[in-house]
């Protein structure tokens, strides 16, 4: 498999993504435990765009962007396309990644000022994971090319599933992995500060806040199952998925906290998100026949989600989570005691 991953990228990657990490570490255990403020998330939230924008503007200049080599400059302009509609699609599928945090933490009312923590050691987990499963994900490709057609016939299921799963509560009280988690361990009835273990009646039992970051984990080896496949979609390239994929997370904290506060305003979004995952899917499962060209990919991904976002402006939810006026997606199924319409 063909990649622009020399070890000298690798390495300024590396350097890149730790030095970014002792940042976030540094201003979080400087600043305790607290509540996120909205203007605190938006701050954060662009400057991790502004390090993902700073750091494709250095893949580019270092791949001869700016050179006489037109050869150069063209491969330089691919891979920064490439790295920029990577990202924007793991971003907009983090969207709905947050939204399970959010339940997450409603459920187990985690305190405002704990949220931070249990979000940072969860980012950490999916960058380990992430990387982990991409390079299992590349080698599959390079030995096995049909896999290409199981990633995309995937994709277009998980975007099919979506649709009609959205605008659904899920119910975390029946959640598989929760009842898994209550059947092995004790559980303390309330939480002792960021603690994860504490002690009742000289016995050690976990606390809430261990449970959260458990289901964290799960929930973000699911969404990778989802995301790694469309990734792989856009490029083939290990190096553009991974660094993609990283910096896409490295965020992911910080737009939490900006969107659990607005999430309702965007409740058609999950509608734009199956689009996109199918319209990537059907993308690879042409790869063979027509190379659909990524700027192409990225302007119907832009397309699509702003389109959905605008949508959900201007057709506000009812009390229960449902667009106002039905569905102007999917047919609502008649409850069983609800009078049919006239």
């Amino acid at each position: 498999m063909i990649s622009i991953g020399t070890p000298l990228l690798w390495t300024l990657f590396t350097i890149f993504v730790v030095v970014a990490l002792a940042v976030d570490f540094f201003a979080l255990n400087r600043q305790g435990a607290h509540k996120v403020s909205m203007r605190e998330a938006a701050i954060w939230t662009l400057i991790w765009i502004a390090v993902s924008f700073v750091f494709v503007a250095l893949l580019w200049w270092e791949l001869g962007g700016s050179g006489d080599d037109a050869a150069a400059r063209a491969l330089a302009n691919d891979k920064a396309l490439e790295f920029i509609t990577g990202y924007l699609v793991e971003k907009a599928l983090a969207v709905d990644n947050i939204f399970v945090f959010l339940m997450v933490f409603t459920y187990f009312a985690v305190p405002a000022e704990f949220q931070k923590r249990v979000l940072m050691i969860g980012i950490l987990g999916a960058l380990l994971l992430r990387a982990v499963l991409i390079l299992i994900g590349a080698w599959l490709i390079a030995k096995f090319h049909w896999i290409l057609y199981v990633f995309g016939a995937f994709l277009v299921f998980t975007g099919i599933k979506m649709w009609w799963a959205a605008g659904q509560e899920p119910d975390l009280e029946d959640n598989p992995a929760l009842k898994w988690i209550k059947r092995r361990m004790r559980i303390a009835p309330g939480y002792d500060g960021e603690k994860f273990f504490t002690r009742i009646d000289g016995a050690r039992v976990a606390t809430p806040l261990l449970v959260v970051v458990v289901l964290i984990g799960i929930v973000d080896v699911i969404f990778a199952v989802d995301s790694i496949p469309a990734i792989f979609a856009i490029t083939l390239d290990p190096f553009i998925v991974l660094t993609s994929n990283v910096f896409a997370i490295l965020g992911l904290r910080a737009m939490y906290f900006l969107l659990a506060s607005v999430h309702e305003r965007f409740h058609l979004l999950s509608y734009g998100l199956a689009i996109v995952l199918v319209l990537i899917g059907g993308k690879m499962l042409l790869i063979d026949l027509y190379k659909i060209p990524v700027a192409w990919s990225l302007g119907a991904t832009v397309l699509v989600l702003g389109v959905t976002m605008l949508l959900s402006v201007y057709i506000p939810p009812t009390g229960d989570g449902r667009p106002r006026g039905g569905y102007p997606f999917s047919r609502r199924k008649r409850e069983p005691d609800e009078p049919a319409r006239r």
